[in-house]
């Protein structure tokens, strides 16, 4: 029954957002300064959002500098040019604009929603913070001392703890390997000068990706990049190498004082361009891939109690590729979680899924592919995440049919191919019962 409403509910959402998807018809724009952008026209409102990323993210930052990319994302909002970090402020709240920074393993992203009207005026604010920024003494305080204090906070939380020590053993000394807002020791010991390196690092010509979907033309669109992003150096700093993924199978166990263990659990991947990937997507969906239908739900929560959740995940980074999961049970019950899980992923490599299963995942993930269009900011993200990933255009028309071309026989091979529970790790945070490091 539970199946069956799923199913509903997925053909209901194909109803109601396939006229959002087919109205997003992507242009490619080439301006006469060579930047190229995505764009998707919507005139029905005065609002555009703009999305830009530049590749490399945290994994940018020089050696013994761990953290001074995120520091810097974070002080690009606290003042550029003339504008001090509250005038600079103002004036954005003044045009109805909003200009977020990011960063991430892989990418520092800015997103810019602005009005019409308030178009170049927006855009002049962007460009000083590309260009002009101030880095002041004392932003740069306040703001490491946000930082600092949530890595105080990270300390103590046992999901980010499972998280960090997870990532050291799956990837070693690779920045992959390390939280990219750096350690206290790290970030307490940035100086403004490597704020300014870390900008200079960052923000070039040859890894910026770039987006608008809103209430702008092509031609509107060619003079609007040039003029904002016309002064970037043509290079960055060197993108680091593919990360060495390290998982072997067993058991890590960090000791922490708390009632319930976190789990955070993995196996190496699959590459976003490996030709079994949406395979390896649609096998996800049915395993652990977040919906109550899930096998690892099924077992681990409904049969048995053991948890409120569990999800697994593929993360098919820029430079390394891993196959996760996270789940929390009492210390108690922990050991047995593992042990359902691990029995799950061999079930899947040695039994496969049935045509029922795969039939539902696919109309599942159909369905719920237009509700991502549903905004323009949304809409720019998304664009530009194709362009990192290298999909074509016509990616958002077939993107469907690849999920759907996925044949039980195609599943089920390469589940027995992929799926690996002996290599299948377990970092856990907490005292589980019965439960120690193997390795």
């Amino acid at each position: 029954m539970k199946a069956l409403k799923q199913v509903a509910a997925a053909l209901i959402a194909i109803w109601i957002a396939l006229p959002a998807l087919a109205g997003v018809k992507i242009q490619e724009v080439t301006s006469p300064g060579g930047f190229t952008a995505w764009l998707v026209e919507d005139h029905t409102i005065p609002f555009t959002a703009l999305e830009l990323r530049f590749r490399g993210g945290t994994s940018l930052d020089a050696p013994g500098k761990r953290g001074s990319v995120y520091l810097m994302t974070g002080l690009l909002e606290e003042g550029a040019g003339d504008l001090r970090a509250q005038e600079y402020a103002r004036a954005l709240e003044s045009l109805a604009a909003d200009i977020g920074y990011d960063a991430d393993k892989d990418a520092v992203s800015i997103s810019a929603r602005f009005l019409t009207e308030n178009r170049d005026a927006a855009m002049a604010l962007l460009r000083q913070t590309l260009f002009e920024p101030r880095f002041d003494q004392d932003a740069l305080d306040r703001v490491r001392a946000q930082i600092l204090a949530g890595l105080r906070a990270d300390a103590k939380n046992p999901n980010q703890i499972a998280n960090r020590a997870f990532a050291r053993m799956a990837f070693g000394d690779h920045p992959y390997g390390s939280d990219g807002k750096g350690t206290i020791e790290s970030v307490s010991a940035l100086s403004r000068q490597d704020i300014f390196d870390a900008h200079e690092a960052v923000f070039a010509r040859d890894r910026v990706f770039i987006s608008a979907v809103g209430d702008i033309s092509a031609a509107e669109l060619e003079v609007l990049l040039d003029e904002l992003l016309g002064q970037l150096p043509e290079t960055g700093a060197p993108i680091p190498g593919p990360a060495e993924v390290q998982i072997k199978g067993g058991v890590t166990v960090v000791d922490f004082d708390t009632p319930q263990s976190v789990a955070i659990f993995g196996q190496k991947g699959i590459e976003r361009h490996d030709p079994d990937f949406f395979t390896a997507y649609v096998m996800n969906q049915i395993l652990g891939g977040g919906s109550f239908e899930s096998r690892l739900m099924t077992e681990v929560r409904e049969k048995r109690g053991l948890t409120y959740g569990i999800y697994s995940y593929l993360v098919p980074r820029d430079l390394a590729a891993v196959y996760m999961g996270s789940v929390a049970s009492d210390n108690a019950k922990m050991a047995e979680a593992v042990q359902v899980i691990r029995d799950e992923w061999r079930r899947m490599a040695e039994e496969g899924v049935s045509e029922q299963e795969l039939r539902d995942a696919q109309t599942y993930l159909t369905g719920a592919y237009p509700l991502r269009f549903d905004g323009n900011g949304r809409i720019a993200s998304i664009l530009t995440g194709m362009q990192m990933d290298d999909l074509p255009i016509s990616y958002v028309e077939t993107r469907n049919d690849r999920i759907n071309a996925v044949t039980l026989e195609q599943l089920n091979s390469f589940a027995a191919r992929f799926m690996d529970p002996d290599g299948l790790h377990f970092t856990i945070v907490g005292r589980p019962a019965g439960l120690e490091t193997t390795n």
